[in-house]
Order: structure tokens, then C-alpha cells, then sequence
């Protein structure tokens, strides 16, 4: 038994008479009444009662049309499934990122995916660069925010915004009515510096950058990730260089200020596997990037 035969059969069921059965096939009648009897003969059950008049269905029949209509029905449901699957209108997109995209384009670009693609379900998980680099490289995620770009033949990078470095400093350090600071300001605190591990990382640009601006910090306190290393200026361990979107959201016991003069900038991309055919994907880097030239 196959679907059209299937199809076939639910049409002379619902019909009841083989004349108005092949009309609302668009076929001729003897072909319609000859793939019947075959199915019959397949099955191995009499489907229809046929008399002089009229036609009836038997009880293999009836059993037959519940199923049949079922299997359909199902049969629908996976093609349009497997459709907006295929067109990237439902599934599951994963998504890596590091800590400070969080306090600037990342929600927007949630929000705005979201809204345009309901269905899909998203898995939102934060590392850092050197967990994202290996987490998309074993296809455990499907596009990574980056600080700095991945560096990997196997991958696409889609530039989406470029911010200065600034200084998060505790709230109880005076610094009158200024709103810069000079590097000098590190010889007095303890830099706080993340990822401790693995290495290199976005600590080892912040490094870089303020060695270049000939200046080195003598005393590191050294952290896994942003939100600790936030958590240590505010209680007053020490002062960290920080992307400047992470001024967005204020902090009790913290302030920031800008560097002058400025050490370095630091590019936040979307990575993805150059392999990758799937349209959520696309989708996704359609819209990240849509939302990056309109908000910067």
C-alpha cells in the first residue's frame, strides 16, 4: 500500500460512489475502480460492500478510513514541519556568547530574532573565548559573540560593533568632577583581570594594550569571568578595563571613566562555521547584523 492508493481509497470512502470519487481525483473512473481492487487484493480484505445501487464500506474499511486519515493527516504535519524546519521558521538555535555582549547588542538582537522568528527556540550560553572557540569548532553551538574575533579557517566572522576600553573603578575612590582617567591611576590599584584560564584571552589584549601604551601593571588580581571581576571593583579590590558598553548598566559601588589617552578597542563578532548550511543561521546573522548597523 502506498499514499496515493491510500489517497485513493479515502476518496471513494468518503464518497461512497466510484463516479464521484474519480471526478474529485480528476481521473477516469475504470483506473480509480482497478487501484481499489488491487489494494484490496494487497491488504487482503474486501474495503467496500459494492451493490447495484450503492456502495457500502465493510468493517475493514471503516478501520481503514480511521487510519488512513490519521496517517495523512501526520504525513502533512511532517511535511510542514520539516519545511519551516528546512526555511529556519522552527527548531533550535545555540547560541555561545561571552559576559559583556550581555550589556550591549546581544539583547537587541535576541529581541529582535525573537519577534521575527517565535517558534524557534533558543539556547543562550555564556563562555569564554577559548570554550566558545572549542564548543563551535565540535558543533555543540551553532553561533558564538566573540571578544576578540575567533581565529579559525573553519569559521565565518561577521564584524557587528567596535568599543573603546574604559576603567571601572570602585565608587569610593575620589575622582572629583573628572570623567577620564590616566593609565597612572593603575600604579595605586589592583588590576583585575579575566579569564585566568584558558589562555590567551581577552585578558591578555587588555595586557597588550596597556603595555603598548608603555605602562604595566604591577599588581593582578586575577578571575574566571566579567561579572566576578565587576563584583570585586564594587567591594573595592581593585579596578578593571572593561568594554565601554558594560557602562550601560550602572552597578552599586562602581563608577567608570574614560581613558585617555585611549589604550585600545575591542570588536564583539558573530562567528559561525563556514560549513554551516542551515537557514536558522542565516537567519540569525541577517537579523545580528541588521540590528548592529541601526543601533551603531
Amino acid at each position: 500500500m502506498n499514499f496515493k492508493q491510500l489517497s485513493y481509497f479515502i476518496a471513494v470512502a468518503e464518497e461512497l460512489h466510484f463516479g464521484r470519487a474519480a471526478e474529485r481525483l480528476d481521473m477516469a473512473q475504470p483506473p480509480l475502480s482497478r487501484q481499489i481492487k488491487q489494494l484490496e487484493e494487497e491488504l487482503g480484505a474486501i474495503l467496500f460492500n459494492r451493490g447495484r445501487s450503492a456502495i457500502t464500506m465493510t468493517q475493514a474499511g471503516e478501520r481503514l478510513l480511521e487510519r488512513g486519515k490519521s496517517i495523512l493527516a501526520q504525513l502533512e504535519d511532517t511535511r510542514l514541519e520539516v519545511r519551516r524546519l528546512g526555511q529556519g521558521a522552527e527548531g533550535r538555535l545555540r547560541i555561545g556568547f561571552v559576559g559583556s555582549a550581555t550589556f550591549g547588542i546581544l539583547p537587541n538582537i535576541i529581541r529582535s530574532y525573537r519577534a521575527n522568528y517565535p517558534e524557534v527556540n533558543l539556547s543562550l550560553i555564556p563562555m569564554n573565548n577559548a570554550d566558545l572557540h572549542r564548543a563551535l569548532v565540535s558543533r555543540e553551538l551553532d553561533v558564538v559573540f566573540a571578544r576578540p574575533t575567533l581565529q579559525d579557517p573553519e569559521f565565518l566572522s561577521k564584524h557587528l560593533v567596535e568599543e573603546r576600553l574604559i576603567l571601572a573603578l570602585p565608587d569610593i575612590v575620589d575622582t572629583g568632577t573628572r570623567s577620564v582617567a590616566k593609565l597612572e591611576r593603575l600604579k595605586t590599584h589592583h588590576l583585575i583581570l579575566y579569564p585566568e584560564k584558558p589562555r590567551p584571552s581577552y585578558a591578555d589584549m587588555v595586557l597588550k594594550a596597556i603595555e603598548e601604551a608603555g605602562f604595566e601593571a604591577p599588581l593582578r588580581i586575577w578571575c574566571m569571568d566579567l561579572q566576578t571581576a565587576l563584583g570585586l571593583v564594587a567591594v573595592g579590590e581593585g579596578v578593571c578595563i572593561v568594554p565601554e558598553s558594560v557602562a550601560n548598566a550602572p552597578r552599586k559601588g562602581m563608577k567608570f571613566l574614560k581613558i585617555e589617552p585611549e589604550v585600545a578597542r575591542t570588536e564583539l563578532s558573530l562567528n559561525y562555521r563556514l560549513d554551516e548550511q542551515g537557514l536558522h543561521v542565516k537567519n540569525f546573522v541577517d537579523i545580528a547584523q541588521k540590528v548592529a548597523r541601526k543601533v551603531f
